[in-house]
């Protein structure tokens, strides 16, 4: 029991108290650090996700503006197909009337 006698190590219970009590200090003050770090990072998360919502938001604008571009080519597409069928039509029109009048 020799080895164990607080006394003869020179430490004394009050000594091992204050280092246990600097310890939990050390291990407080460690974790309100880690408490800091993670509230910054929390509010850069919180600024991505608001630009990450800006961009959703313009990426779906843009989607519309491309819809409506896809709508309006599709439509100048239509118009084109007829106004060629048109165009050969009156073109077939005509030689087909040249040609009777030549013939007749």
């Amino acid at each position: 029991m020799e080895k164990n006698d607080p006394a003869k190590n020179g430490m004394t219970i009050d000594d091992l108290a204050r280092i246990v009590q600097g310890g939990f200090l050390s291990v407080e003050g460690r974790l309100d650090n880690v408490e800091r770090k993670l509230g910054s990072v929390e509010g850069r998360l919180g600024s991505v996700e608001g630009r990450l919502g800006s961009v959703e938001g313009r990426l779906n604008k843009i989607e519309n503006d491309v819809d409506a571009i896809k709508t309006t080519v599709d439509n100048i597409q239509a118009d084109l197909h007829k106004k060629v069928d048109r165009i050969d039509h009156n073109t077939l029109t005509y030689r087909v009337e040249k040609l009777e009048k030549k013939f007749a």
